[in-house]
């Protein structure tokens, strides 16, 4: 995924209400802009952080600046979870996402479970279908492990869940980990910051979810996905 348009350098002052940030353009010019992620952000909102931003000349737009990168211990890190949807799709299409590229048709955003939308939907008249629920992935505590997630998420465990009645019900159902960083090889649920999630994640798995994660190559110009990680599943014997 390429952006519309060059990012903007500038130093993170502070982010604050989920959706605000202040920061300080290289010229000096302090402006307020807005954050799309409304999660933690664990490790990613250090003040003095480089951080690179979009610009929005819509006059409906409240903040002409939208955060878009962070840079935390010398890489880059995308935060907007707008953006893990395409990124995946591409992911899908490039195969590197077992075979989901070999599905003749894709859509996004579909009804399924209960009251929910899946990311995406694939199609093929001879596999039937496989449902598709992707995550952003930011957090990293230990050089090389990406992690999710970085606070409680009961939505998350939610669609765990109903990826698992999907299974039942004689489809596919893949949980897809989209990291957003370049610097790990190893994808892991943190237990510690959300043990719920992490036994939903156990449960998915033993009802025959599939998980896979993907890192991305994240610079100012683009952020497009890397290739596949490694995903540390659970051992199944032990539940």
């Amino acid at each position: 995924m390429n952006f519309s348009r060059p990012l903007v350098p500038a130093t993170l002052v502070q982010r604050y209400k989920r959706f605000l940030f202040d920061a300080i353009l290289a010229d000096g010019t302090p402006i307020t802009g807005s954050c799309p992620n409304t999660g933690s952000m664990r490790g990613l909102t250090a003040p003095g952080s480089p951080i690179w931003l979009s610009e929005h000349d819509s006059p409906t737009r409240k903040y002409r600046h939208m955060l878009e990168i962070v840079e935390a211990d010398g890489r880059l890190v995308g935060i907007n979870t707008g953006l893990p949807n395409r990124i995946a799709e591409e992911a899908i299409a490039a195969g590197q996402v077992s075979d989901l590229d070999s599905y003749s048709t894709l859509r996004r955003e579909q009804r399924y479970g209960r009251n929910s939308r899946v990311d995406i939907l694939l199609a093929d008249p001879l596999k039937g279908l496989a449902y598709v629920e992707v995550k952003n992935v930011h957090f990293s505590r230990v050089g090389g492990l990406a992690e999710f997630p970085d606070s409680p998420t009961e939505r998350g465990a939610k669609h765990l869940e109903e990826l698992g009645d999907m299974v039942e019900a004689g489809h596919r159902a893949i949980m897809l980990y989209l990291v957003q960083r370049n610097d790990c090889a190893l994808f892991r649920i943190c237990r510690e910051l959300d043990p719920a999630y992490a036994r939903a994640f156990e449960r998915a798995i033993a009802r025959g979810v599939e998980a896979y994660a993907v890192r991305c190559a994240v610079s100012p110009a683009q952020i497009v996905p890397a290739g596949p990680m490694i995903v540390d599943e659970p051992v199944l014997a032990v539940l």
